[in-house]
């Protein structure tokens, strides 16, 4: 890793000012992703406020440990993408080809995990006829890896294409593309997150 990868400070190399990030498309994307979870959030609370009981318990047999997990997986690899985003403006694009590879490995925990939790709770009895609670638990979450996977696979493309030199310090746009939707699909889950593991 290079020392300008080391050195790095959120003032180091600045965008440019009243400059997008990433390019229109993306935004488009990401504003209709918010928009759709925005509904299933309402959607949400309105099952809550109806079924207050059947969402206490069914938090309550939830297994926290693996939304913590994916809760981890998600802001690790998020940063991951900044430095990854940090370092090819500065010029360092080695560093920036391996924070992307970390943020690809570190981000295909989420599916393996969400995995492993869904076989944990077919094993506990929360399964498709768990009623109200687990009907929204599931389709939110499994929802929400559905992005993650899309996230997923432009990791592989935009790794493919810098690792092949299609990124430099000057024309980088499909990188700050990729950090951005990525970044959104986090936000999603840390708002996801408290609703079923936190909120009992």
């Amino acid at each position: 890793m290079s020392p300008a990868a080391l050195n790095w400070s959120p003032s180091a190399a600045p965008a440019a000012p009243g400059r997008v990030p990433g390019n229109k498309g993306i935004w488009v994307g990401i504003c209709c992703e918010f928009v759709e979870f925005l509904v299933l959030f309402v959607v949400y609370f309105v099952a809550r406020a109806h079924y207050p009981e059947a969402f206490r318990e069914g938090a309550e047999r939830l297994g926290s440990g693996f939304g913590l997990a994916i809760t981890a997986v998600m802001v690790t690899s998020s940063y991951c993408l900044a430095r990854s985003v940090a370092s090819v403006r500065a010029g360092a694009l080695r560093a920036s080809r391996g924070w992307l590879l970390a943020a690809l490995l570190v981000a295909l925990g989420y599916p393996l995990t969400k995995l492993l939790e869904i076989h944990w709770n077919l094993a506990h009895g929360i399964d498709s006829g768990g009623g109200i609670f687990a009907a929204t638990y599931y389709y939110l979450t499994i929802n929400h890896m559905v992005h993650a996977g899309w996230g997923i696979l432009g990791m592989l493309w935009v790794a493919l294409r810098h690792l092949t030199g299609g990124y430099t310090a000057a024309e980088h746009d499909g990188l700050e593309a990729l950090a951005s939707y990525w970044h959104a699909t986090d936000i999603i889950w840390l708002t996801i997150f408290p609703f079923f593991y936190v909120l009992v």
